[in-house]
C-alpha cells in the first residue's frame, strides 16, 4: 500500500504532509525525519509508556484512528488547548506492521516551525519544558534548548557542527546591524550629534563629559575676562596637570569609563603602553567602546603586549558593533585584505552610513571595480551626507573658522 493510500482521508496529517511526507522506513513505520538529529523520533519498548509520554508532553489524545495493539492502528496526538495556534503541528504514533512480541511504537514529527520543534523540548533526553522544567538555550545558538547541563553536554557532539554555524550567522547578524548613530552620542550641552573627527571635540577632566567645539568656544565667549569653567558641570578648569590628574583620578574612583580610557591615552602618548594597556582593559569591562578600539590597535602592533589577532579582531568587532566608524571601516580593510569583498564592502556601507570619509572613498574605489552597483554607491553618498549635515551647526562652523585663524596666527 503507498503512503498516500495509507493516509488517505486524514485530514490532519495532509495539511501538513504534501511534501514532508511520513517516509516508510520499514514496512508501516512512517515518521519524517526533521534533521540529523530526528528530533523527537523515540523508540518505545511498552505501548503502556504512551501514557506517559503524553503526560509529559502535556499532550491531548484523540483516538480517531485508535490504538487497538493491531499492526494498522496508528493515532493522532495534538497539541493541548493552551497553545491552541500551533494547530498545525501535529505528532504520529504508529505501530510497525510486522508483530512483535512486545508491541513497539514510533514517534514521529510533523513541524510547521523547525524552531519550535527544536525549543520546545530538551535536545538530548526529550522531555519537555512544562510546569517545573525549565529549559535553557544552548550557550552559544538559539537552535536547541536544554533541560540540565549534564544533558547539554551529552548532546554535544551531536550538536557541535550545527551549533558553530549557527553562532556564526548570529554573530553576522549582529556584525551586520547598523547602528543608528555612532559610539560618540550626542553633545551633552547642544544636543546634536557629535562630529566623528576626535579633534572637533574636548573632553573635561572634571565630570568627563565630552564637549563639542562648538559649546566650547560659545562657553570661551561667554567667561571673557573671567576664569574658564566646564560648560556642563560649572567646575573651574584645572589651572596644572598636577590638578586636572587629581580630578581624573576623582572620577576613575567612581567607576568613570571615560575617565579611565583618557588616563590610558594619556599613559600611551608617553610611551607607557603597558599601563595603557591596563587602563583601556577597565575601560572596556565597563563598556567603553572606544577603549575596545584601542586595545584592538595595542594588539594589532604588539605594544604593551605581544601581538594577537584573534584578540584584536574581537575588539575591533565589538566596537564596530557598538557604532565606532574607524573600528567598522578598519574592519572593511581586513576583509579586503582577505579577499572577502563582499564582507568589506558591507562594512564600508555601514561606516559611510555614519559618515565616515575614507568609508565612501573606499566604496568609490570598489565601485570602479565593479564590485559596488551604481544605485548603492548613490544610496552610500546620500546617508553619508545626511550623517555629515546633522553633526552641523552654526555654532560649531563659527569655532571651526576661529580655531582655523588661530592656527594660521591670525
Amino acid at each position: 500500500m503507498s503512503p498516500s493510500e495509507r493516509f488517505s482521508g486524514r485530514e490532519p496529517m495532509l495539511i501538513q504532509a504534501e511534501e514532508e511526507y511520513l517516509e516508510c522506513q520499514e514496512a508501516g513505520v512512517w515518521v519524517r525525519p526533521l534533521d540529523s538529529s530526528s528530533w523527537l523520533i523515540r523508540w518505545i519498548s511498552e505501548i503502556t509508556f504512551i501514557v506517559r509520554i503524553v503526560k509529559i508532553y502535556g499532550f491531548v489524545v484523540s483516538n480517531k484512528y485508535g490504538l487497538d495493539g493491531n499492526n494498522t492502528g496508528s493515532m493522532m496526538i495534538e497539541w493541548s488547548k493552551e497553545i491552541k495556534d500551533k494547530s498545525k503541528t501535529y505528532l504520529y504514533l504508529s505501530h510497525r506492521s510486522r508483530p512483535l512480541t512486545t508491541p513497539s511504537i514510533y514517534l514521529g514529527a510533523v513541524m510547521s516551525d523547525r524552531n519550535e520543534a527544536d525549543t520546545s523540548c530538551c535536545a538530548s533526553c526529550g522531555i519537555a519544558g512544562v510546569d517545573d522544567i525549565k529549559l535553557k538555550e544552548c550557550t552559544d545558538c538559539d537552535l536547541v534548548r536544554y533541560c540540565s547541563d549534564g544533558c547539554q553536554m551529552d548532546h554535544r557532539p551531536h550538536h557541535e557542527r550545527a551549533c558553530k554555524k549557527r553562532a556564526a550567522e548570529l554573530r553576522d547578524e549582529l556584525l551586520f546591524k547598523q547602528p543608528e548613530n555612532t559610539n560618540f552620542g550626542d553633545c551633552p550641552i547642544c544636543m546634536i550629534p557629535m562630529p566623528i573627527v576626535l579633534s572637533k571635540s574636548i573632553m573635561m577632566d572634571c565630570c568627563s563629559k565630552v564637549i563639542c567645539d562648538g559649546c566650547d568656544y560659545a562657553n570661551d565667549l561667554r567667561l571673557v575676562g573671567t576664569l574658564k569653567q566646564c560648560p556642563f558641570c560649572r567646575e573651574f578648569a584645572p589651572s596644572s596637570d598636577e590638578e586636572s590628574y587629581k580630578q581624573r583620578m576623582k572620577r576613575i574612583k567612581a567607576n568613570d569609563a571615560d575617565a579611565m580610557r583618557q588616563e590610558g591615552s594619556l599613559n600611551y602618548r608617553k610611551g607607557n603602553y603597558i599601563s595603557a594597556l591596563m587602563w583601556y582593559n577597565k575601560a572596556a569591562e565597563l563598556g567603553d567602546v572606544d577603549a575596545h578600539y584601542k586595545l584592538a590597535s595595542l594588539y594589532h602592533e604588539g605594544q604593551g603586549v605581544e601581538k594577537d589577532r584573534e584578540k584584536k579582531m574581537y575588539h575591533m568587532e565589538v566596537a564596530a558593533i557598538d557604532g565606532h566608524p574607524n573600528a567598522r571601516f578598519n574592519l572593511g580593510c581586513e576583509e579586503e585584505e582577505s579577499g572577502n569583498i563582499e564582507r568589506a564592502v558591507k562594512h564600508f556601507t555601514i561606516a559611510a552610513n555614519l559618515g565616515h570619509d575614507e568609508s565612501i572613498k573606499a566604496l568609490m574605489d570598489n565601485f570602479k571595480d565593479g564590485f559596488v552597483c551604481k544605485d548603492d554607491l548613490a544610496a552610500a553618498l546620500r546617508a553619508h551626507q545626511a550623517a555629515v549635515d546633522a553633526t552641523k551647526s552654526p555654532q560649531r562652523d563659527a569655532a571651526e573658522e576661529y580655531y582655523r585663524i588661530s592656527r594660521n596666527g591670525g
